[in-house]
């Protein structure tokens, strides 16, 4: 089932994320629709807090990356459980990044091209793992979701200056998409 995508604004996405165990009610069917959600709209991962839940889920499909100069990322599918990024490394590398939460802007975010990340699969096996490249750099977006950041959060005063307008008409609802949004609640006009 698609879910409604949370738009910017929105409380729940600047709220850090709360742990969750193995009895979360049906787990399976939301990570089913959290993939499908992010499917139709056409994105490489998504997090928990997008579609308005506050806990420490996020997954991705960055095979889309894997069609330009990326290979290695042809079948990088994975579900992060309680995840927690405890080492970044290597030299910062800018990637000009969108959101489904904000929807119509990118920009370039520096980040560290390297971190290593503990989480569990889907099945509750815990991993340690080091990425690299654009594996890291999706990680990183959709991790900081967990951590109640927007990738909007890491550009300069300046820039994020700039875009207030844009990003005000995003809470709004002024903004055209091809998938379910959930807008702030805004007070009514008389």
């Amino acid at each position: 089932m698609k879910l409604p995508i949370v738009a910017y604004g929105d409380p729940v996405l600047k709220r850090k994320a709360a742990d969750i165990d193995r009895d979360y009610p049906e787990l399976n069917v939301l990570i089913d629709n959290m993939f499908e959600t992010m499917y139709a709209a056409h994105g490489v991962g998504i997090a928990a807090p997008q579609v308005g839940l506050s806990i420490r889920l996020f997954v991705i499909d960055a095979s889309p990356f894997a069609e330009d100069d990326s290979p290695e990322l042809k079948d990088f599918k994975k579900i992060f459980i309680n995840a927690e990024i405890f080492q970044e490394e290597g030299d910062k590398w800018d990637f000009n990044e969108g959101c489904l939460s904000i929807p119509d802007i990118r920009e370039d975010v520096s980040r560290p091209s390297t971190i290593s990340i503990r989480y569990f699969d889907e099945n509750w096996v815990a991993h340690e793992d080091t990425y690299t490249g654009l594996a890291a750099r999706v990680i990183q977006h959709e991790y900081d979701h967990i951590e109640g950041k927007l990738f909007t959060d890491r550009l300069s005063v300046l820039r994020k200056a700039m875009l207030k307008s844009k990003l005000d008409a995003i809470t709004k609802g002024q903004v055209k998409v091809d998938y379910k949004m959930k807008f702030p609640s805004t007070k009514k006009r008389k």
